[in-house]
């Protein structure tokens, strides 16, 4: 059975961060979205994969090649307009020949529910979750084990089953899109794809999901998606630690990187290739360290993300924070993350105030931003790629 990974979209809540990227290459525990989507299908034995791609797609193939790195083989179809998960589905025709998976790639599930699903006999399969609050979701109406409607957002929902947006379909699916409307959100929801097959008798049913599940929608699901992968963090030196750094726990450091001494690492964290750390700085838990990243003298970083060829200079502190490629800070930086009040933290993101339903949360910075000494960035600080802040500032 092949995968079908829909990776079409930008991802514009995704605020400056995916600016110069699609959503599924932004990185998680040093590796893209879309890498630990692969992997997890590849661990339930699938092995041929259609990457449905469109904005950033030259980042994707660069990336993923044929997908012989990953010993699986990886084809690519091209949706023109992202029009909706019935259209990105319909892009990926000519490359199926046969009942698919299909999943979406910044959607994270474990083996094990991939296995079980691709097992299944019926025609198609949907994977359902129970949450709590089922009436904000696309809710499954069920008769005994079979799919009876799929409601978006009851008022009264008849189960507390939402749809998780993972399916095994059969080739009659495109059939199905092709008499599926366009929606009041000008798109083409797969959801009414899937009542046509439901409406036409074939036999569609659920598998509750079991295990881990990681729907990256937001920047700071990000943090928690990191914090997921650096707890199962097998530990690995390859560059140079020198004789008075400090690393405790499950700590990787990739090849041509030094640590210098004085530092103190606590694991889990991951550090990437070719990188400069310390001397005397201190990396927290839950930390994952890009390639060509220098981390200065003084400099403390907690439960962050920091991406490629970033600088920070000394005397800085990072915490709870996502920070973009190539940026760089000047001596004395200081994020804050928690509120004095002990709220959750709001973040704006395409003109909105958002809960973040989180108590501590730093910046959410985009790439090849650059800080002048003793800049103040408040909680939930919204950064955009190519900012300029001048010595002294608070960005709010």
């Amino acid at each position: 059975m092949k995968a079908v990974i829909l990776a079409a979209g930008q991802g514009t809540r995704m605020g400056p961060l995916t600016r110069n990227r699609p959503k599924v290459m932004l990185p998680v525990a040093n590796m893209p979205l879309l890498s630990h989507v692969i992997l997890s299908a590849r661990d339930a034995g699938i092995r041929e994969f259609v990457l449905v791609v469109g904005f950033g797609q030259e980042i994707i193939k660069r990336y993923f090649g044929d997908g012989s790195s990953m010993n699986v083989s990886i084809e690519y179809a091209h949706q023109e307009e992202q029009l909706g998960t019935a259209d990105a589905v319909r892009s990926a025709k000519g490359f199926v020949k046969d009942r698919f998976l299909m999943l979406n790639g910044d959607i994270i599930v474990n083996s094990a529910h991939i296995k079980n699903m691709v097992k299944q006999s019926r025609d198609v399969v949907i994977t359902a979750r129970r949450v709590d609050n089922p009436s904000e979701f696309g809710v499954l109406e069920v008769e005994d084990d079979r799919v009876l409607r799929i409601i978006e957002k009851p008022e009264k929902p008849p189960t507390n089953l939402a749809n998780a947006g993972i399916y095994v379909f059969p080739l009659a699916i495109f059939d199905a899109i092709n008499k599926t409307k366009l929606s009041t959100r000008k798109e083409y929801e797969i959801t009414e794809s899937l009542q046509f097959l439901i409406d036409e008798g074939m036999d569609v049913g659920f598998l509750t999901l079991s295990g881990n599940w990681l729907d990256i929608g937001r920047p700071w699901d990000l943090l928690d998606a990191n914090e997921h992968f650096l707890s199962g963090l097998k530990p690995g030196i390859k560059g140079e630690i020198e004789p008075l750094a400090t690393l405790k726990g499950n700590v990787s450091v990739g090849e041509g990187t030094i640590i210098r001494n004085g530092a103190y690492i606590v694991g889990p964290v991951i550090i990437g290739k070719n990188c400069d750390i310390g001397p005397n700085c201190y990396i927290r838990p839950g930390s994952s360290i890009g390639d060509d990243v220098r981390i200065g003298n003084a400099v403390e970083i907690k439960n962050s993300i920091i991406m490629n060829g970033t600088h920070i200079g000394h005397l800085s502190y990072v915490g709870d924070s996502i920070i973009g490629e190539r940026c760089n800070f000047g001596a004395g930086t200081k994020v804050a993350n928690l509120r004095h009040d002990d709220r959750t933290i709001r973040v704006r993101l395409k003109g909105k105030l958002t809960d973040s339903g989180r108590r501590k949360l730093g910046t959410i910075m985009g790439d090849d931003v650059h800080t002048g000494i003793n800049c103040m960035i408040n909680v939930g600080a919204v950064v955009e790629s190519g900012a300029m802040i001048a010595p002294g500032e608070l960005v709010k």
